[in-house]
């Protein structure tokens, strides 16, 4: 049976292992140790990103502050010149609606006064109402009976 003790000079699959001692060939000689290096390099890489993200990150803040800003004013803007407009608007419509009641109440005074000039017609002269009213009615009837033959 073959000996199964490795030799610290080889590697299991045969190939020679180099001393502990002695650096790899290809990185030079400066002190640190061959797996500090790398580390070193990607602590030096991490801190420049994570500047660079604070810096870009305070940027965006700046630009975020100054839209908002701008954004604000320009809405105060907009108030300033809308707040008049809507107070023309309401002392229109008030006196639109003043307008209308007024023409609404005219409207009722003077349907009440026809009504009451009809009754006291009717009330003088009942026969030529009567009279009046079937002359009235023929004549619809005449105009609407025309309409049907006509369809």
């Amino acid at each position: 049976m073959a000996n199964t003790t490795t030799n610290p000079t080889t590697s299991p699959i045969g190939g020679a292992v180099p001393s502990a001692d002695a650096p790899p060939s290809e990185f030079p000689r400066s002190g640190v140790p061959a797996s500090a290096r790398p580390a070193a390099a990607i602590g030096a890489a991490a801190a420049g990103v994570d500047a660079a993200i604070d810096s870009a990150a305070a940027a965006e803040n700046d630009v975020i502050r100054r839209v908002v800003q701008g954004a604000h004013e320009a809405v105060d803007r907009i108030a300033d010149k809308a707040i008049p407009a809507v107070e023309r608007l309401k002392d229109t419509y008030a006196g639109a609606t003043d307008a209308i009641k007024h023409r609404a109440d005219q409207a009722v005074d003077l349907k009440d006064e026809w009504t009451e000039s009809l009754r006291a017609a009717v009330r003088e002269h009942p026969l030529a109402a009567i009279g009046t009213a079937l002359a009235i009615g023929a004549l619809l009837a005449r105009l609407t009976a025309r309409n049907n033959d006509e369809r």
